[in-house]
């Protein structure tokens, strides 16, 4: 574990008083605090808190540890200099979905890496959520409205969907006219989530969820689209990923008055102090190939 942030969270402990205040100010979760201050107390070979349900007491082992604390931190961002921070360096590892490494980092990544030939970058390709710590992971990227609680939470941009066919499934089975008419359709879902219900807007701005079912699911949005035209069912994907087959007259936009609700690109990291020198570079650059202005 890192023994300078853990001397920062010890430190930031004993100044709150508080281990649930010190995890909202450094932007880590509680349990992560714990764990640091653990760590602390391992390397001080001593008890440093008194913990007890009403407050929080340093000891006077943790009363000359935390001057060495705060001596360590201080040197440590000395030797951090402006060449550090501006020029990234050593590995960045990201986890995220396959849909978001295809789309949203593929075009990212070439130009970001020749503006940083030292630094390297490795996409854990996972369409289920992991642990930052235990997984030793820099940066997850996710898309939802329910970002993972624990981590830090940049939003980036919006992911706009679209319910589309193949115009053989509409030939055969009709053309829904309203989201309810869902139910009588073959509707081809995410595999991750279970009790599938699909929201829409509509013109005034109103949102619905209707319960949707059917024969086929799979964790990728590229196989639902295949699905799609390959006219198993509807499928609710990224606009992105319906393109190729909404221009070329293989799929159909269906419901079109009924907007799929959008979802949230998030950039989730574990803290933000002593966080990788690439990461809110890259984050900024994310964000801007999405149509956002930097942070």
């Amino acid at each position: 574990m890192d023994r300078i942030m853990a001397a920062i969270t010890y430190n930031r402990i004993c100044e709150l008083g508080s281990l649930s205040a010190a995890a909202r100010s450094l932007g880590i979760s509680r349990p992560m605090v714990s764990r640091y201050l653990d760590e602390m107390e391992k390397w001080a070979g001593a008890r440093l808190i008194h913990r007890s349900t009403r407050r929080l007491s340093i000891t006077p082992a943790g009363e000359k540890t935390l001057e060495k604390t705060r001596q360590l931190v201080q040197l440590s961002q000395g030797i951090e200099g402006d060449a550090t921070r501006v020029t990234p360096s050593g590995t960045l590892r990201i986890a995220c979905a396959h849909f978001t490494a295809t789309h949203l980092l593929g075009p990212v990544i070439p130009p970001f890496l020749r503006q940083y030939p030292a630094l390297r970058i490795e996409v854990d390709i996972n369409n289920h959520p992991v642990s930052l710590v235990g997984e030793r992971i820099d940066l997850a990227i996710r898309i939802t409205n329910q970002p993972e609680p624990g981590a830090i939470a940049r939003y980036l941009g919006a992911c706009r969907s679209v319910l589309c066919a193949s115009p053989a499934y509409l030939a055969n089975n009709g053309i829904p006219a309203t989201p309810g008419d869902l139910a009588q359709h073959n509707c081809l879902h995410y595999s991750r989530f279970s009790g599938q219900s699909w929201s829409f807007r509509d013109r005034q701005n109103g949102v619905m969820s209707v319960a949707v079912g059917g024969n086929f699911s799979a964790g990728i949005s590229s196989l639902l689209c295949d699905m799609a035209v390959a006219d198993v069912g509807l499928a609710m994907v990224p606009e992105i990923e319906a393109r190729a087959g909404l221009q070329s007259g293989r799929l159909v936009q269906v419901l079109a008055q009924f907007e799929p609700q959008p979802l949230g690109i998030y950039g989730l990291y574990q803290s933000r102090d002593h966080q990788h020198a690439a990461l809110g570079l890259f984050l900024d650059a994310v964000k801007q190939s999405l149509g956002l202005p930097p942070q």
